[in-house]
């Protein structure tokens, strides 16, 4: 079969993999199974945590013995543990599949390893089609699951000057109403929401997404407290459709250990100067998005504060991989330009407790 076939399948199987939920523990995965003439005989994809796999799903629409000598193509390599579903390297073998065709390995520890198994059990095994595409559509799941903790994306709004407030520290509102809509959109792809007790004692935020009418939007990520400042039992937060999870702590790597315990892929912070500057420093911000508003405003408040960078040539070099024009305000998301985080980490100053510029903020 020519490899031109085996990408118009990617292609239809990453077409498939959209179909399913974006958030979650569980990868958005597609799955097309040819038989020997190249012909589609079979679809599915994963429809989230707890429901068959891609690849049982479209096994799912063949009768028993229908798959044998067929050629499977799949987004990510097949599974190889037991979780609330079987192995899919072992339903392949069994439902007698001559060959798998996959884009990326999958990183897990437990899960990963099933072009291995497939390939001992004397299924041909091609990997790396369209590896680049469907690396770009997973995004964030895999980064994270190559990490071991939640993707990180630090987001705040500044004037082009790079203040988030003004000199008496008003800052709503910075950016104007489709802007902030936007940021709304992106806190419901997002898994778990991020700030500091600070930004809960001052503007005693819902921390909720919501639509242009101010309703709920129908998914809502997990509101996500940290520091050891004691917040209001009747705040904001505790109103929100889940409960908060309260990080009394200033360890940040121990935060985004224990949510991606709960299943949390994605983080979005959203905290003041100082939680975005220890997230910095920490080494623990895979994406940045800044919100700039036409206006400038001088004074103290900057959206980041000291990060290390002592010369010009130290200075983080990033690459702008999304602009969005807003009203009249811009998105710019970037990445590093070498992968890895935004900053290597470095040594937190235990000296410095994450309110100490929040509370000017």
């Amino acid at each position: 079969m020519a490899a031109a076939a085996y990408e118009a399948a990617m292609r239809r199987a990453l077409a498939l993999a959209a179909h399913g939920p974006a958030t979650g523990v569980n990868p958005r995965v597609g799955c097309v199974i040819l038989d020997a003439d190249g012909a589609v005989i079979a679809e599915g994809w994963h429809r989230g945590a707890g429901t068959p796999h891609a690849e049982i799903d479209a096994l799912g629409h063949l009768e028993p013995g229908d798959a044998r000598g067929s050629t499977v193509v799949v987004t990510l390599e097949p599974c190889n543990h037991t979780g609330r579903t079987g192995p899919c390297s072992v339903a392949l073998i069994e439902a007698g599949v001559a060959r798998v065709v996959y884009a990326a390995s999958d990183p897990g520890v437990r899960s990963g390893g099933g072009a291995r198994r497939l390939h001992d059990a004397g299924v041909e095994v091609i990997g790396g089609v369209l590896g680049d595409e469907v690396e770009r559509f997973l995004g964030d799941w895999l980064p994270a699951a190559r990490l071991g903790r939640p993707f990180v994306t630090l987001k705040w709004a500044s004037s082009l000057d790079g203040r988030t407030a003004a000199a008496d520290g008003t800052s709503k509102w910075i950016i104007g109403a489709a802007a902030r809509q936007r940021v709304h959109e992106q806190r419901e792809a997002s898994d778990a929401i991020i700030v500091g007790t600070a930004t809960v004692l001052s503007d005693d935020p819902s921390l909720t997404a919501r639509g242009d009418a101010g309703e709920l939007m129908p998914r809502q990520p997990m509101p996500v407290v940290v520091g050891v400042r004691q917040i209001p039992s009747d705040a904001a937060v505790f109103r929100h459709p889940h409960a908060p999870f309260i990080a009394p702590t200033h360890d940040l790597a121990q935060v985004l250990d224990h949510l991606f315990g709960l299943g949390v892929r994605r983080a979005f912070v959203e905290g003041g100067p100082t939680l975005a500057t220890a997230f910095l420093a920490a080494g623990l911000v895979d994406e940045l998005v800044v919100y700039l508003a036409p206006s400038l405003l001088g004074g103290p408040h900057t959206a980041i504060a000291d990060i290390g960078v002592g010369t010009i040539a130290e200075a983080r070099r990033l690459e702008i991989t999304g602009v969005e024009r807003l009203g009249n305000d811009l998105m710019i998301v970037a990445h590093p330009r070498d992968g890895g985080t935004i900053l290597p980490a470095t040594r937190p100053d235990p000296s410095r407790p994450l309110h100490s510029m929040e509370e000017e903020s």
